[in-house]
């Protein structure tokens, strides 16, 4: 990592060592444990961020290539965001949820101009496990079903109903969960879980899922969730075709096609939303994390025909926050970087690089089992050897925290046998350069003690 100099400390002023060791002290008595991993309560603790760097008490910087928890896509303290914020904080920062706003009806006509038609109708949440929540609430009433779906390997957040789509882990020790809630076969075509190979499968994943949601189902099915690619679990990019199919075996049984774009719309992956290769268009999609460039909201945006029918059962929905003015202006500002920044084409720049370096650690490193990903949210898979594609846990945990240590923060995913790179749109190629340079030195470290 470089560590920042700070001979210049005025006089009497606090030594970073001994204020990060009271502050972690004060977290050991007061924050609760469950929320991180417990190695964190020996440091570092960030001070700052800018771009696609944070900062520790020590000076220290880090090369941030998860993107915070994925809500700083668009570079840590963007510029325009803080200017967004700043203006809401002169203005007007809560508002009555029963009535309209400036900022709120800004933010929803962009995404009614941003998104294909027929989805003009947006309302709004705090976080994205909120706006899956209200996705299936609108199924469930516009449908007169109950039961959801959901691709084995998703993430929807860990509220209790949005974890009971969850299917990617968190689960265990957390029940019991909706009993209206039920898995589909992922398409994980480096594992596939029917041990067939695409194309000439078919989309037997999808065939055979079908026919449990028709054997589970006790009248009618409401809804399908899914993310346009599996981001916590396993950067899982399904094969083209996939959610089209998906969206055609939901219609022919009344069902409506929900799709979790938080993690991967907005420019992420290469295209405005995660689902735009498909050239199809979901009945309800829901996007968070960089939606707020950093700051805490999500959005639900449907159809006029959907929300005719679930307004019409008297269903009002809203949080205290849910059109706050300040969430709403950093929204609006973040959908305008997207748009005026070009943040796809920096997602297809970014992305290239990575897996350019990626591709040449492939031909070195055995451990490497798969690579795949789009735009700016890139995996590799490490197995203990290629044939038996036996997962590396240990090596992958092993990696993780020698890199973070070395100034290089990613997420690694599956128990440690997948590292999950998602560097923000900041992110200049020297620094991807920088970040894969780190990565290259521990593997040869790792596999040299192997």
């Amino acid at each position: 990592m470089t560590t920042v100099e700070h001979s210049g400390r005025p006089a009497g002023a606090a030594d970073p060592g001994l204020r990060e060791r009271e502050l972690l002290d004060t977290a050991q008595r007061y924050s609760f444990r469950g929320r991180i991993d417990t190695s964190a309560f020996s440091g570092p603790v960030f001070a700052s961020a800018r771009g696609s760097v944070v900062t520790d008490l020590h000076g220290n910087d880090y090369l941030d290539f998860n993107s915070g928890q994925m809500c700083a896509a668009l570079g840590h303290n963007h510029p325009r965001i803080l200017a967004a914020i700043q203006e809401a904080c002169e203005t007007m920062l809560h508002a009555h949820s029963s009535h309209f706003n400036v900022k709120e009806i800004e933010l929803a006509a962009k995404l009614g101009e941003l998104l294909p038609d027929p989805l003009t109708r947006s309302l709004f949440g705090e976080s994205g496990a909120d706006a899956n929540e209200l996705a299936l609430l609108l199924a469930r009433i516009y449908t007169g079903g109950r039961e959801v779906f959901s691709p084995h390997v998703s993430y929807h957040g860990l509220s209790a109903s949005a974890r009971s789509v969850t299917f990617a882990g968190w689960r265990r020790g957390h029940g019991p969960l909706s009993g209206d809630s039920y898995a589909l076969l992922a398409p994980y075509c480096y594992r596939c879980p029917l041990a067939k190979s695409f194309p000439s499968c078919g989309f037997a994943c999808l065939d055979a899922s079908f026919e449990l949601v028709d054997a589970q189902a006790t009248d009618q099915p409401a809804a399908v969730i899914t993310e346009p690619l599996f981001s916590a679990g396993g950067v899982i990019d399904p094969p083209k075709g996939w959610l089209a199919r998906l969206r055609e075996l939901c219609h022919e049984r009344g069902m409506l096609l929900v799709v979790d774009d938080e993690q991967t719309g907005l420019g992420k992956l290469g295209t405005m939303f995660g689902f735009t290769d498909e050239e199809i268009v979901p009945d309800i999609v829901t996007l968070a994390k960089h939606l707020g460039g950093g700051v805490g909201i999500s959005s639900v945006t449907t159809t006029d025909a959907i929300e005719d029918k679930v307004v019409e059962t008297g269903l009002t929905v809203t949080r205290s926050h849910s059109n706050d003015p300040l969430l709403c202006a950093a929204g609006s500002a973040s959908i305008d970087i997207v748009v005026e920044e070009d943040v796809p084409a920096k997602a297809r720049a970014l992305g290239a690089r990575l897996r350019e370096h990626l591709t040449a650690l492939i031909e070195r490193y055995e451990i490497i089992g798969d690579l795949r990903g789009r735009g700016m949210l890139v995996g590799v898979e490490l197995v203990k050897d290629r044939d038996t594609k036996e997962p590396a846990f240990e090596a992958g945990n092993e990696i993780g925290r020698r890199c973070f240590e070395a100034g290089l923060i990613f997420s690694v995913r599956r128990g440690g046998s997948v590292l999950r790179f998602v560097p923000p749109a900041s992110t200049t190629l020297a620094q991807i350069d920088q970040g894969m340079e780190t990565l290259a030195k521990v593997l040869e470290e790792v596999s040299a003690a192997s």
